[in-house]
């Protein structure tokens, strides 16, 4: 019997660990002030927060701001403050962005001064291991550092996920046979 119970406990670690991988998160850039511009007396800036932090494919930023602008852009722009050709620009003063891809993503305001004043935000999407495990090679995209990934390779680990899961599961049962 204590056998079964260990069983138990161990393929319930398993599965919840799996699907805590299948989570998203949101984070609330910029905290309760939201998305504006630094004034001096913040004790971090925005990608010191960055860094602070572990973000996936999946998980979102909400960006709350008032009078300003969330635009996304390439590293070249990031650098000089350039707001003339943004990839995506939002403006409604509520934005959530999804990452879809791993890599670095780049986001400053569209306000004049304000990405030179600090208004401006590098995150780095992690690898997740199901990328790993697929052997897919990085896609570089137009304007981006990081790469996509093919829907073929979320099927595989997606799918090799689950056989590890129902194979472990059948496991169980067989050894319980025999406990």
């Amino acid at each position: 019997m204590a056998a079964a119970s260990h069983l138990f406990f161990f393929f319930l670690s398993v599965s919840l660990l799996l699907s805590s991988t299948l989570s998203a998160y949101e984070f609330r850039v910029g905290g309760p002030k939201g998305w504006t511009k630094p004034t001096g007396d913040e004790l971090e800036n925005y990608n010191h927060w960055a860094t602070k932090n572990r973000f996936h494919i999946g998980d979102s930023l909400y960006f709350k701001y008032e009078n300003d602008s969330v635009l996304v852009v390439d590293k070249n722009a990031y650098k000089e403050c350039d707001t003339k050709a943004p990839l995506l620009k939002f403006v409604g003063g509520n934005t959530t962005f999804t990452f879809d891809r791993h890599g670095y993503f780049y986001f400053i305001s569209g306000e004049p001064g304000n990405c030179k004043a600090g208004e401006r935000l590098i995150i780095r999407v992690m690898v997740h291991w199901e990328v790993v495990i697929s052997g897919d090679a990085p896609s570089p995209q137009p304007g981006h550092s990081g790469s996509s990934i093919s829907s073929a390779a979320v099927g595989f680990a997606t799918s090799f996920k689950n056989t590890v899961f129902v194979a472990a599961l059948g496991s169980a049962f067989a050894i319980s046979q025999f406990v």
